[in-house]
Order: C-alpha cells, then sequence, then structure tokens
C-alpha cells in the first residue's frame, strides 16, 4: 500500500468512529422520540414504528417548554449583545490604541480564561444575592457576561491586531475621535469575527444547565436546558417524552450550527489568517 494512502485511511478510519459516535446519539434520542412508551418498553433499541410529533408535543405543552424557551432566548439574546459590545470594545482597545497598562490588563483578561466556574460558583451566588439580582434575567445576563467575557475579548483582539494600525491613524487625521474610530471602522471590519464569536457564546448560552440552575432558582424563571433537566425526575418513567422534550432544546443548537457553520469556522480563523 503506497505511503499517501495508507496515511489517509489513518486518517479516514478514526474521523469516521468519530462521526459515528458524535451521530449515534442523536440519531438513538431522534429514534426514542418517536416511540410511545409502550413501544420504548417492549424494544428499546428497535427502530419506531412510525415517525409522530407526540412527544415533542405533549413536552411543549404538559412540561411548561414553551416559558422556558422563551426565557433562554431572552438571556441569550441579552448576554450576547452585552458580550459583543463589551468585547468588541475591549478588543478595539487593546489591539489599535496605547494606554499604560494595556498588555498587564491583557494578560489579566487571559488569565480569567483559565479560571473554572466552579471556583466562583459560591461568590457569585452571594453577589447576586446581595444586590437583588439572584432569580432574574438581569442577573443571570451579568452572570454569562462575566463568564464568558474573557474569551470574547480574546477572539476580538486577536482579530483587530491584524488590522493596520494605519487605516486608525488615517482616522484619526481626518478628525475621527475614539468613539468615531471603533463605531464607523473597527465595527465594520470586525463582522466576521463578531458573528462568529456571537454564535458561539450563543450556544454556550443556551447550552448553559450550571449557572441556570445557581441563578434561577424559581420554576417560572427557569431556561429551557433547567427545563428539560427537570422533565427528567418530573416525568421519569416516560423516557419517550424527555427524549421529545430533549429533541426540543437541541433543534434550535442544530439548526443555528447547520446554517452557520461557515461563518464560525471562517470567524474563528479569520483573525489568525488577516493580513
Amino acid at each position: 500500500m503506497p505511503r499517501r494512502d495508507f496515511t489517509g485511511w489513518a486518517l479516514a478510519v478514526p474521523m469516521c468512529a468519530l462521526a459515528v459516535a458524535t451521530v449515534f446519539p442523536m440519531l438513538f434520542t431522534v429514534n426514542v422520540a418517536m416511540k410511545s412508551q409502550r413501544e420504548y418498553t417492549l424494544d428499546r433499541l428497535g427502530l419506531a414504528d412510525r415517525v409522530t410529533a407526540a412527544n415533542l408535543v405533549d413536552a411543549w405543552n404538559t412540561s411548561g417548554l414553551g416559558r422556558y424557551a422563551f426565557n433562554s432566548f431572552a438571556v441569550t439574546l441579552g448576554s450576547v449583545l452585552l458580550l459583543l459590545l463589551l468585547g468588541s470594545m475591549a478588543g478595539f482597545a487593546f489591539s489599535q490604541l496605547t494606554f499604560r497598562g494595556r498588555r498587564r490588563l491583557f494578560l489579566l483578561c487571559l488569565g480569567a480564561l483559565m479560571i473554572p466556574f466552579q471556583v466562583i460558583m459560591v461568590p457569585l451566588f452571594r453577589v447576586l444575592g446581595q444586590t437583588g439580582l439572584l432569580d432574574s434575567h438581569p442577573g443571570l445576563i451579568l452572570a454569562y457576561t462575566g463568564q464568558f467575557l474573557p474569551f470574547t475579548v480574546f477572539l476580538m483582539t486577536s482579530y483587530y491586531a491584524r488590522i493596520p494600525r494605519e487605516i486608525v491613524e488615517a482616522a484619526r487625521v481626518d478628525g475621527c475621535s475614539t468613539f468615531a474610530v471603533y463605531g464607523r471602522i473597527m465595527l465594520p471590519l470586525g463582522r466576521p469575527a463578531l458573528l462568529s464569536v456571537g454564535i458561539l457564546n450563543a450556544l454556550f448560552c443556551w447550552n448553559d444547565v450550571l449557572m441556570s440552575l445557581l441563578v434561577m432558582q424559581s420554576e417560572q424563571n427557569r431556561t429551557l436546558m433547567v427545563g428539560v433537566t427537570a422533565l427528567r425526575g418530573q416525568y421519569s418513567d416516560d423516557i419517550p417524552l424527555f427524549a421529545g422534550g430533549v429533541l426540543i432544546a437541541a433543534l434550535p443548537v442544530m439548526l443555528v450550527y447547520l446554517f452557520f457553520q461557515k461563518q464560525i469556522t471562517d470567524g474563528v480563523t479569520a483573525g489568525a489568517t488577516k493580513g
């Protein structure tokens, strides 16, 4: 066997195995969601007799997933907008402006990437409780912003650092202020990175369970992922209903990645290849 063919097979076989390991749980969940409770009890691994959305409809109507989905959408949208605003401003400052302590502040921001959420979980809970933000959408938005802002700043700084400083200097010569340079030049040029980091942060916030479970304590304020987790305990014997809830929660994520996978890849790599 030629060396090139051997190398190709050595890469293809593990990748195929990884693809199967990734796709199989999704297909299994879809198959279970199509079954009735009786059908699942009699044959857990077999294919469903027919395609039906009964479990998805029941999960949506009987367990309040609609309200949970609205909570997730509101919190995710607010968090992403705040992250993009603060992250792009910080990235512009760290990459294009000169001020005292810039490098130290950037290294401090990078160091925050290494701190797991479990370390700051108790202090965060106490701060939100003392400020009256516990069990509220603004409280969870601020928690998400604090957790994912270092990643956003890192990506935006890496991208903006590839933009020639001559562009900023030319804008200053034309009389633009710092905020005008940011709004008229840096934001339009940063659209690929903004789209990428916005989608990634949206996925992070939508899929989060631990932080939402800590902040949102009342049932009416639960996010969708926490609501699906509670569905497992509330209807522990009805696995097809639980699978339907899981499918509802995962469907927006799959659609976002399906339609924006090229933008995600282009945005992540743009900061490393620009210029």
